[in-house]
């Protein structure tokens, strides 16, 4: 399974790339595969404020209904409103095409995992 080394990862299985003081937010490839087949995403509007740790959306597939966690503090700037129609992006492309939202980060992230310490913590889940 893939873990791009140029991420940042949450315990929650969250994914988050900042660049230029926006955040990308997505699921790992690992929970979009614990998921099973995607049918539905719910994200902040832009405009809302979201706080690291806490739930800002849910995933919904055939499985089960799971909180998306923000892995940064700020406010939602974009959404990925093509999930919309193609929620099943998460399953085939979820570091690509699949992200979830962007964020302008009122603060750099902490505690985020690295890709060798998400792979350690994932290997343990499989």
């Amino acid at each position: 399974m893939s873990v791009p080394k140029e991420l940042g990862y949450t315990a929650k299985h969250e994914w988050v790339v900042v660049k230029d003081g926006i955040a990308t937010v997505g699921i790992t490839a690992f929970a979009a595969e614990s998921l099973g087949d995607i049918v539905f995403v719910e994200v902040p509007e832009a405009g809302t404020e979201v706080t690291a740790g806490e739930p800002a959306g849910e995933v919904e597939s055939t499985k089960s209904v799971s909180d998306i966690y923000s892995p940064v503090s700020g406010e939602v700037v974009e959404i990925n409103e093509s999930l919309e129609d193609t929620p099943e992006a998460i399953n085939s492309t979820p570091f690509g095409d699949g992200w979830l939202f962007r964020v302008r980060v009122s603060e750099e992230p902490t505690g985020l995992l690295s890709a060798e310490e998400y792979t350690k913590l994932t290997e343990g889940e499989e």
